[in-house]
């Protein structure tokens, strides 16, 4: 079951329930490494082990569940630190549930926030869904991942089913959960239906009868109520992952669309390059610890050139060509990387977007928004005041400014380019 299942003539470990020991090979011990490298918490860990020595022994794969509710349409490097460790555990021979909560996200996750998250609606859902696994497949290897959708099991409970789930669990273990305690000092509503959300997810866990279940450390609660569900329902209790929510752009808030401190993993290669290159020296080894498929090793050597005086933006550099290599390839990071140089020496992209517009003599703010360099005439003009609009490479200070017909090249900020032919 694992990359190496050969048992060497090392000692072996103990590790097992008192009279049940369970000896763990080298292969187990390697994989227990493996799994364990940048997480934040794996409970519980000896009995993780005991499933792992049992399916090496029995060559019965263990079922790995990642739950992702399509609350946006697109997936961000956020989404791929946990993909990553479900890869690892994919790659060592477990099943791995991909489970899209087409049903959970109708109640809304309510996990870290502090006012209650609309639902969404079934189309907005079925909408999102469409590209997830799509997405996630660039991590994960499709043919051997089984994509689930919570409907199955959810919309067959029934009223009375959903009372049956309700009375195994407390309003005050419920309430044990951080934000929810903290909303309810605060006199913050919370609906009754967010009440139901780790319910619903506890309940996934139950209908996959999962060994492991992954997840960022804001979904631990979560995760615990599905080991609770699973001993009610007479299951062995799946053990738990979570891995560390990977922050954004911005280095403080964690990635999110919603936030704009985002970098896609379907964005254009030189988007992705650029963006990789904007975050700070000190957040790059963040990065580097949550993204890199570098061994640890390596990546204390590139810490210690550092440290000895090389260019930190060199470093970056080679993470930045890693991940876009992994999501275009190898030609895309090379061509992203000279974009990226040619743009820092004030040189124009080559495939920049090719925009018509009627209109002259039209005003900036016009101009910049219906070219799609900005999304509104006040943050085009915002842009002016900011020095960060240049046409044909002289900036643009006059928030007045009527263009005239003609054909120029347009930029707006580091990364945003357009040739516009204004008539």
């Amino acid at each position: 079951m694992t990359a190496n299942s050969q048992l060497s003539n090392k000692p072996p470990v103990t590790v097992g329930a008192p009279g049940q020991p369970l000896l763990l090979s080298d292969a187990v011990q390697n994989a227990m490494a493996i799994v364990k490298r940048g997480v934040d918490e794996l409970l519980i860990e000896s009995e993780f082990a005991q499933k792992l020595a049992r399916a090496e022994q029995t060559g019965v794969p263990l079922r790995i569940k990642l739950g992702l509710d399509p609350t946006a349409p697109d997936l961000h490097l956020g989404h791929t630190v946990v993909l990553n460790k479900m890869r690892q555990l994919q790659d060592m021979g477990h099943t791995v549930i991909f489970l899209i909560g087409d049903f959970t996200s109708m109640i809304g996750d309510p996990s870290g926030r502090n006012i209650t998250r609309p639902p969404l609606t079934r189309e907005q859902i079925e909408e999102n869904a469409k590209t997830y696994f799509a997405q996630a497949s660039l991590v994960l290897d499709p043919a051997r991942t089984e994509i689930r959708y919570n409907s199955e099991w959810s919309d067959p409970l029934g009223a009375r089913g959903m009372i049956e789930l309700s009375a195994k669990y407390t309003v005050a273990r419920i309430l044990e959960r951080e934000d929810f305690t903290k909303r309810f000092k605060a006199g913050t509503p919370i609906s009754v239906h967010e009440l139901l959300y780790p319910l619903m997810q506890g309940y996934d866990s139950v209908a996959l009868r999962s060994d492991l279940e992954l997840g960022g450390t804001d979904q631990k609660f979560n995760l615990l109520v599905g080991r609770e569900l699973q001993k009610d329902y007479g299951q062995e209790p799946q053990c738990i992952l979570t891995m560390p929510l990977l922050e954004g752009l911005d280095g403080v808030e964690k990635m999110s669309k919603s936030k704009g401190n985002y970098i896609g993993i379907t964005e254009p290669a030189n988007t992705m390059f650029a963006k990789l290159m904007s975050i700070s020296d000190v957040m790059m080894w963040r990065y580097y610890e949550l993204l890199s498929f570098r061994s640890l090793a390596e990546i204390e050597r590139l810490r210690e050139d550092q440290a000895g005086g090389r260019n930190p933006r060199d470093i970056k550099v080679l993470l930045a060509q890693e991940i876009v290599a992994r999501f275009h390839s190898r030609q895309a990071a090379e061509q992203a990387l000279q974009d990226f140089d040619n743009r820092a020496r004030g040189g124009i992209p080559d495939d920049i977007p090719e925009v018509r517009i009627s209109g002259a003599p039209l005003g900036i703010g016009q101009l910049l928004k219906q070219a799609s360099l900005c999304s509104s005439t006040s943050e085009a003009l915002r842009m002016v005041e900011q020095n960060g609009v240049r046409i044909d490479g002289a900036t643009v200070s006059d928030k007045g400014l009527k263009v005239e017909a003609g054909s120029f090249v347009i930029q707006v900020g580091k990364r945003k380019f357009a040739r516009v032919t204004l008539s």
